[in-house]
């Protein structure tokens, strides 16, 4: 287990990221959602501490907590009073050490499960971008952290034992803690609940199987939702900023031009955007554009030409409005303990390493319109995933 810890002694709060390598990779084909069952039921009691008995521990410590699963981690993550820091890492070596599994609350933990998968299928936004993704990055990295119906009514109480039992353990694990700490003390801590914990391997992420593609999804639906994205490179390659500068002035904020001259100008959607994805070792970028059947096509066909021309007419400007959307963002991560002990974990695993706020408000500064411009033109956009749903397909070159 690496631990990562970052004094902010401006802070009365504390926080802690503790990352797991048992994501949705580390599921059996047609165990489909067993890597977020086991997230939830580890916290159905653990060492002497019923379900209850947890809850109502995290509620006296003033904890705000969430937990999750990722493609390759499954990470609980904590804010808190900093006082209440040390009870809760001991509360949480137990969650993932000593959990109950309990098999009475496999079905009810299951039915939730369900339940919440059915309700993002009768999200027409989810159902394109779920789907995008899997066609961008392929069937087995691309899967969906939920889970399909037919895995998870399929899981067993053995399912779920053998996945602790396999996936957690100290081997690639991370505890970053960001806040008013004292780092002696919580690498203190962090031995005492961790320095024995069983080790083990984690298997590299597939590479990804993803090809160019359209499929449209007919819906009987009054608007159509349009989905695209094609190959990146991930957050550690030496032109990410370069990249990610491109994707900001195309859609970071109101004055991007996606916004301006998709949705404002010309009026042919109520939303549009573009995000970059990474993962450790391959990336994305992925837009959505959300809009009615008759404005649909053209719709596409402006949103990739504003894309594929980035470079006709970038201006300083736009490079230096979303330079201090950046510097914007690094400010006020610096007010949020919860946000820095994130970004720790984050840059860990993806980079190995921790990048200072300071290493990246420099690399932002540092990059010109020269750079942006000759990254993009040597990296065009090509070979898009394409997903459509609504009543009818659109055309794609």
């Amino acid at each position: 287990m690496t631990v990562l810890v970052q004094s902010m002694p401006w802070q009365r709060t504390a926080a802690f990221s503790l990352s797991l390598r048992s994501g949705v990779q580390a599921e059996p084909d047609d165990r489909g959602g067993l890597s977020g069952l086991v997230c939830e039921i580890v916290q159905r009691g653990a060492g002497s501490q019923s379900s209850r008995d947890l809850v109502a521990i995290q509620d006296n410590l003033g904890i705000d907590r969430n937990s999750g699963v990722s493609t390759a981690m499954v990470s609980f993550t904590c804010a808190m009073p900093a006082d209440s820091l040390e009870p809760a890492i001991d509360l949480y070596a137990d969650i993932v050490r000593r959990p109950h599994l309990p098999a009475d609350q496999l079905d009810d933990a299951r039915m939730m499960s369900v339940q919440e998968l059915r309700s993002m299928e009768d999200e027409p936004t989810h159902r394109v971008m779920r789907r995008l993704r899997e066609l961008h990055y392929g069937d087995r990295l691309g899967r969906s952290i939920f889970g399909t119906i037919e895995g998870l009514e399929s899981i067993t109480q053995d399912d779920v034992r053998n996945h602790y039992v396999d996936h957690y353990h100290a081997g690639g694990a991370i505890l970053a803690v960001a806040g008013n700490v004292d780092v002696v003390d919580v690498v203190e801590w962090a031995k005492a609940n961790f320095g024995d914990w069983k080790t083990g391997t984690a298997a590299p992420l597939p590479e990804p199987t993803g090809k160019a593609t359209y499929e449209h999804i007919t819906s009987p639906s009054s608007q159509t939702h349009i989905g695209f994205a094609f190959e990146s490179i991930p957050y550690g390659h030496p032109d990410y900023f370069k990249m990610r500068a491109g994707v900001g002035i195309l859609s970071d904020g109101m004055s991007s031009r996606l916004f301006d001259r998709v949705r404002e100008q010309r009026g042919l959607c109520y939303t549009v955007s573009a995000s970059c994805h990474s993962l450790k070792h391959c990336g994305g970028l992925f837009g959505y554009a959300g809009t009615t059947p008759e404005r649909a096509q053209e719709t596409l066909d402006v949103t990739l030409r504003e894309i594929e021309h980035l470079v006709d007419d970038l201006e300083v400007a736009e490079l230096d409005r979303w330079k201090v959307r950046i510097q914007s963002g690094l400010i006020m991560e610096q007010e949020s303990s919860a946000s820095r002990a994130s970004s720790l974990a984050s840059d860990w695993y993806q980079l190995g390493r921790v990048m200072t706020t300071e290493e990246i408000e420099s690399d932002i500064e540092s990059l010109t319109l020269e750079d942006v411009r000759n990254y993009w033109l040597n990296h065009p956009p090509a070979d898009y995933r394409i997903v459509t749903l609504g009543p009818d397909p659109l055309v794609v070159n």
